[in-house]
């Protein structure tokens, strides 16, 4: 045998094993007569029949090459007809896509030109090779179930952005996405494709028909009599919008769903394939016959236990037969056709996969046998068709076709070399290997077999007409009690199922998390990280690239599976290894965020920039992790950063313009169309060959003690560590226990599930539950069709048929999507995946806590950890419900707190610089305010942490996002406000809310342990009282003068004779105004009920002014809103949509509870100085405050007569909202401030206008400034002196003021 890797590097070995120099030297070979018998078994000749022994010449190893070749060659001559031209075709063998000249658009092309993506408006492209005459099919692979039309054209057909295939004369084309054909015109046709479909289209020229099959059904014959004649040839072509994708298969791989009488585009190999099946039979013929040596005779063998045992007789033997079978497995039409489904027929016998040794004797023949860059390109291309033939497979009952192609790659990837080899070279590096883990969703049930494993149907009746779940739990009637436990049983049938291929998956993730198989070289572990890490940083690199994302359908699945199979290693450890922490406790420690051992390529951390966190802490970095960094390193780092992201932003800039210009069909491949080709060259290849290759190092100094490595230099030692190097927990900080948590591997992998949850798998999440809204929506259509069959009178049989086909619809729409709901259910929404997600929430929980108490050290850590947290929070509460309960969890109670303890300390943590991480913990404080069981979780939290959010809370409104924090304020409060007790206003009830489950649609769930933190800090900290009221008249006056402005120009644009229509975005802004304006009303509410003193005892220092600006808002808000046919009035009564929420109510009873709170439900002393501040206010008018009660101004009843329709505001048609207590204090307000006005008004004396503040001209003078002596009333003077310190009139600096009194008269 000649030695591996002799001659050129593809040369063929030479198998001649016995020569006639070797011949006396070969020992272990049988005698010549067994020899004889045993080569005339396995090469049987072509008719069977065996010539007589005396005419036989005796086969030996020396005459059997020449034996074999003559087999071989046999049936070569009537089958060789490759170099023949076919007539009725025209163009190359090789039918590929025509991306030199054949297109329209700019297209992304795979590299193999079979896969297409469309890159603009609508993308047109043809093969290079058409047909005149015969039967002829081609198939395409569906990978987006959007806007394509597939099909045939001609040459002269010119398309355009605009026109495709099929709307043009002379191409038809198929569209399911809309379930059309085209032809110029349009017609219905055909079904419904998806994902994962294969749409076979079919021409015969000798008939002029064109038909299309969809996963090999007959959709029909779709057009006939086509044109036809001379110089009339069709191209197979396709036109698809943006970002749709697909893979044509003319003939380069078998047919997946053949049809007799039709031909494949290309033809396939038809010598190679003779050739191939007689070598597999020869093949075959040794694992069936053995040798028994001792006895003299041939015997049959048990196939599924045969083993090479090192028997030089069938050791050559093979080698004869691999050296004319080893190149023939390089091709992939072969791979496809003879070797993968031999693989299969061994498997097809049942049992566990380990009860089949012969895959794995199999594959120790290839690598012994055949070049390794031979069996290289036959493992590849059998995993190629394996995840082509998985993700191809149409879904049936008992998901057999997808456990079988899993079988095989377990069996293949159990073999240690073969599946080093793909793991380092295939599996993320050519192949989508992360399609293995999904199970796609089936859009048409019928064919999925769905009906026949959920005969039964069900959905809940539970929704009110406003889309809300009922508040009176009706009895179930045993009707709905049996569908609903038959519907159930059929999902538990359903989810067995789809457990079987749940658990093949994770068994090939647990091949590839394999650890011990450190067998010549690097565990496949250690491999897989690696491959991991990049596809990781793939995905986060090329956030805006969608050709290049796994599809967040494929993550959702994968990332259940990573979980899973973590989960079952981490505690297969702590089995080993008892002072390791369970998989329970896991979390990710705090050094790996900062020793340079993990790669986060740019993602960022809550403290910023990482190259600015090594420069500001690198002091703590050599203090608390004995980390030290080279200041003159530290400084070439930065500068590589910024050469790096110049460099990168000038690729980006220039490359794409320069693709556009050449308008072609850019060779690229992509997940989108085919998941199984290579991924060298990218569009946009430059940004991604930067984003591709790691960033130069940190060069190893001595003064250093962490090595930054990239992803290719890591090796078993940097993770794990050896002889004192602790690996990737490098770096602990005094604040992390000693304890080992795992091994280090496995905390790499927990943090990329994190990273992944985080990439795109809560937003599928999200997108899923649609599925189930629609259930509800047309539960809710059905329920309400019923009830009018029911009240249609019986003379009226037109509306009755009417109504019945209408509820025929609805149900047969309701079964088939309640179907539909069950597989998502079982495969997205199970117990399972919500106790993962669970899971993934405690972890990011507990390694928030430990990075916590690093202190400055929390800053490295990355941002999507915090997000995950609260998004994993999210989708438990809102996407897995009402199926199953958070409450249902283990430890729930305390999870719910210790999140909320999270959020309270770190919505203000000065560690945290990103503004929009800040902002989502915001958000996500105030939604979790808004629900009673989350709230009461933050009311666990320690006093000292609630104590310090209410403090970061009152803090001063001006140079931070103040919406979100007055939110959070003013749901503290809901519930307990005057006239504050609704969940919806009470105008909008009649309408439907977008979304009943929006944290403002809850009902109210006031805290009074916060609501009593607030009034202590209020109370206690006198400059805090000041500065945040005076922020929040502030935001106050500015947000309803914004909103008066924006409604004036609403109303004038509405007066004008020409039709105007209102920017959306206006209205939006307008209301967001209003709601505003009413909520920081409810907060001045607020404070004055639980901290009166702040207004209204006078020894504090600002207590008077701030009483006198808020009663100045108080009365500009009543006279704008309350005045007869004024500018808010009309605009409330042209209802506009966007401005829905605007009307009277709620601001007015906002004021009214204000005012409330000052006049009546204080002591006397209070209550007199708040009145005499309300009636000194010179925007004061009495007829404000009748307007609350329905008391017209006695001019307006006067000057217009009244109208029957037109109604008057009052409190008193609102009594399911205020209470008869809160209208008798408004009675008695009323009541209170007419007497006082009148008094007053008798008492007051005429004042010259010399002596009136030249400022407001509304008081006299009170005040004098120093050094310059000017004057005004001591209201100007104070609030100026807020925000400035000159002078009103001469600029001069007030160093200050003085109380004035006009001297009297001599």
């Amino acid at each position: 045998m000649t030695s591996r890797g002799a001659g050129t590097a593809f040369s063929r070995r030479n198998y001649r094993l016995s020569n006639e120099s070797e011949k006396p030297k070969v020992t272990g070979i049988v005698n010549s007569k067994l020899l004889n018998d045993y080569l005339h078994r396995i090469f049987p000749s072509a008719d069977g029949i065996q010539p007589a022994a005396a005419y036989r010449k005796p086969l030996t190893f020396q005459n059997l090459q020449e034996h074999l070749d003559k087999l071989l060659a046999e049936d070569s001559g009537a089958e060789d007809s490759r170099d023949q031209i076919l007539e009725g075709r025209l163009g190359p063998s090789t039918v590929v896509l025509d991306h030199i000249s054949g297109f329209e658009g700019l297209l992304l092309v795979d590299d193999d030109l079979l896969g297409v993506i469309g890159h603009s408006n609508f993308g047109s492209i043809r093969a290079t090779t058409c047909v005149y005459k015969g039967k002829w099919i081609y198939e395409v692979l569906i990978s987006s179930q959007g806007l394509m039309q597939i099909g045939w054209c001609t040459l002269n057909c010119r398309f355009n952005q605009e026109e495709g295939v099929g709307d043009t004369p002379d191409s038809y084309a198929y569209d399911g996405n809309r379930v059309r054909k085209w032809n110029v015109t349009t017609t219905n046709y055909g079904k419904s494709w998806a994902a994962g479909d294969i749409v076979s289209c079919l021409i015969d020229l000798d008939e002029g028909t064109i038909a299309f099959c969809l996963n090999g059904v007959s959709l029909g014959t779709a057009f006939d009599n086509i044109t036809r004649g001379a110089g009339m040839a069709y191209f197979p072509a396709i036109s698809l919008s943006f970002k749709e994708s697909v893979a044509f298969n003319f003939g380069s791989r078998p047919l997946r769903y053949p049809v007799e009488g039709y031909r494949p585009l290309q033809d396939p190999p038809s010598m190679d394939l003779v050739e191939a099946h007689k070598l597999l039979g020869y093949l075959k013929n040794v694992i069936h016959i053995g040798i028994d040596v001792l006895e003299g005779k041939l015997v049959e063998k048990d196939t599924s236990m045969w083993q090479l045992q090192g028997e030089p007789t069938v050791l050559i033997t093979l080698a004869h037969i691999f050296n004319h079978f080893a190149p023939l497995m390089c091709k992939v039409y072969l791979v496809e056709d003879v070797l993968m489904n031999f693989l299969l027929s061994i498997l097809e016998q049942g049992g566990a996969v380990e009860a089949h040794p012969l895959i794995q004797q199999l594959l120790d023949l290839m690598w012994l046998l055949m070049e390794d860059y031979e069996v290289h390109e036959c493992l590849k291309q059998l995993l190629m068709s394996l995840l082509r033939a998985y993700r191809f497979s149409p879904i049936i009952p008992d998901l057999g076709l997808q456990i079988h192609y899993l079988r095989l790659t377990i069996a293949v990837l159990k073999h240690e070399k073969s599946r080093k080899y793909l793991l380092n070279n295939v599996l993320f590096d050519i192949l989508r290997s992360v399609v293995f883990f999904y199970i796609k969703s089936p859009l048409r049930v019928e064919e999925a077999g769905l009906q026949e494993l959920i005969p039964t149907t069900w959905w809940p009746n539970r929704f009110t007409k406003e889309g809300k779940e009922s508040k009176e739990v009706k009895e179930e009637s045993a009707e709905e009690r049996l569908r609903r436990r038959a519907y159930d049983r059929g999902c538990q049938r359903l989810k067995k199922r789809i457990e079987v291929v749940e658990e093949l998956q994770v068994q090939i993730l647990k091949l590839l998390l394999n650890n011990k198989d450190r067998g010549g070289g690097e565990a496949s572990r250690y491999i897989f990280l690696n491959k991991f890490r990049k596809f990781l940083q793939e995905n986060a690199s090329n956030r805006g690239n969608l050709t290049v994302l796994c599809p967040p359908e494929y993550m959702v699945c994968f990332l259940h599976r990573l979980i899973s199979t973590l989960r079952c290693y981490w505690d297969g450890h702590k089995a080993k290894a008892p002072a390791a922490l369970n998989s329970e406790e896991a979390y990710v420690p705090p050094q790996l965020f900062y020793n340079g051992k993990v790669d986060y390529f740019d993602l960022q951390r809550l403290g910023g920039l990482l190259s600015h966190l090594k420069k500001t802490l690198k002091d703590d970095l050599a203090l608390k992790a004995n980390i030290l960094i080279d200041p003159a390193e530290l400084q070439a780092v930065t500068m590589d950063d910024l050469d790096e992201d110049e460099e990168s932003a000038t690729s980006t800039a220039q490359r794409p313009v320069a693709a556009l210009a050449i308008g072609g069909a850019l060779a690229r491949p992509s997940w989108l169309s085919s998941p199984t080709l290579g991924r060298a060259n990218r569009f946009l290849s430059t940004a991604a060959v930067s984003l591709m290759n790691p960033r130069r190092s940190l060069g190893t100094l001595e003064k250093m003690k962490a090595r930054t490595l990239s992803v290719e230099q890591r090796t078993e030692d940097d993770i794990e560590g050896s002889h004192g190097n602790e690996g990737l927990l490098l770096g602990r900080p005094p604040e992390e226990p000693e304890q080992s948590i795992t091994e280090n591997s496995l905390l790499e992998i927990l943090d990329g599930i994190v990273m992944m949850y985080n990439l795109s798998v809560h937003q599928q999440l999200g997108k899923m539950v649609g599925v189930s809204d629609d259930v509800n929506e047309y539960a809710l259509a059905l329920k309400d069709t019923e009830e009018k069959i029911s009240r249609c009178p019986k003379r009226r049989r037109d509306i009755y048929e009417e109504l019945v086909k209408s509820q025929k619809v609805f149900s047969e729409k309701l079964n088939h999507l309640s179907r539909r709901l069950a597989w998502i259910n079982v495969t997205i929404y199970s117990k399972e995946k919500m106790q993962d997600i669970y899971w993934l929430l405690r972890v990011c929980i507990r390694t928030i806590e430990h990075g916590d108490r690093t202190g400055s050290l929390f800053a490295f850590m990355p941002e999507f950890y915090l997000s995950v947290a609260m998004n994993s929070y999210s989708a438990l509460k809102n996407y897995f419900s009402p199926v199953h309960s958070m409450e249902e969890l283990p430890g729930y109670e305390e999870t719910l707190t210790r999140l909320a303890a999270i959020l309270a300390k770190h919505f203000a943590d000065s560690r945290i610089v990103g503004t929009d991480i800040r902002d989502s913990l915001m958000q996500a404080l105030a939604s979790y305010v808004c629900y009673p069981h989350s709230l009461r979780a933050v009311e666990r939290i320690p006093e000292e942490q609630r104590i310090s959010m209410m403090r970061n809370l009152l803090a001063p409104y001006e140079q931070r996002p103040w919406a979100q924090t007055n939110w959070i304020l003013v749901r503290l409060w809901r519930g307990c406000g005057f006239g504050y007790r609704y969940t919806r206003l009470p105008h909008l009830l009649k309408t439907k809310p977008e979304d009943a489950n929006l944290p403002s649609l809850q009902k109210p769930c006031p805290s009074t342990l916060l609501q009593r933190h607030m009034a202590d800090l209020l109370c206690s900290d006198c400059d805090m009282a000041p500065s945040f009221l005076n922020s929040v008249l502030n935001q106050l006056n500015w947000a309803f003068s914004e909103f008066i402005g924006m409604i004036q120009e609403i109303q004038q644009a509405a007066e004008r004779l020409e039709r105007n229509f209102v920017d959306s975005r206006q209205l939006k802004v307008c209301a967001t105004c209003f709601d505003l304006s009413v909520s920081l009303l409810r907060v001045l509410e607020m404070t004055v009920t639980l901290a009166p003193e702040i207004f209204l005892d006078w020894s504090r220092p600002s207590s008077e002014l701030l009483l006198r600006r808020l009663a100045q808002l108080l009365n500009q808000v009543l006279n704008r809103v309350t005045a007869e046919r004024n500018l808010f009035d009309r605009v409330v009564n042209l209802r506009l949509p966007g401005l829905e929420s605007v009307d009277h109510y709620p601001i007015l009873v906002a004021v009214t509870g204000i005012l409330v709170r000052l006049l009546m439900d204080t002591d006397f002393q209070g209550a007199k100085r708040a009145t005499a501040v309300l009636l000194a206010d010179p925007c004061f008018q009495l007829c404000s405050i009748q307007y609350l009660l329905g008391h017209a101004e006695p001019s307006a009843v006067a000057a217009t007569p009244p109208s029957a329709d037109k109604r008057h505001f009052s409190l008193h048609t609102y009594t399911d909202y205020i209470s008869q207590e809160e209208l008798a204090k408004v009675e008695r307000m009323l009541g209170h401030l007419s007497e006082e006005s009148k008094q007053a008004a008798a008492s007051m004396l005429p004042t010259s206008e010399e002596d009136l503040c030249p400022i407001c001209y509304a008081h006299p003078i009170s005040a004098i400034f120093r050094p310059c002596s000017h004057k005004s009333c001591k209201a100007c003077i104070n609030q100026h002196l807020m925000n400035n310190k000159d002078c009103f009139f001469c600029k001069a600096t007030i160093t200050g003021v003085d109380d004035f009194t006009k001297p009297g008269s001599s």
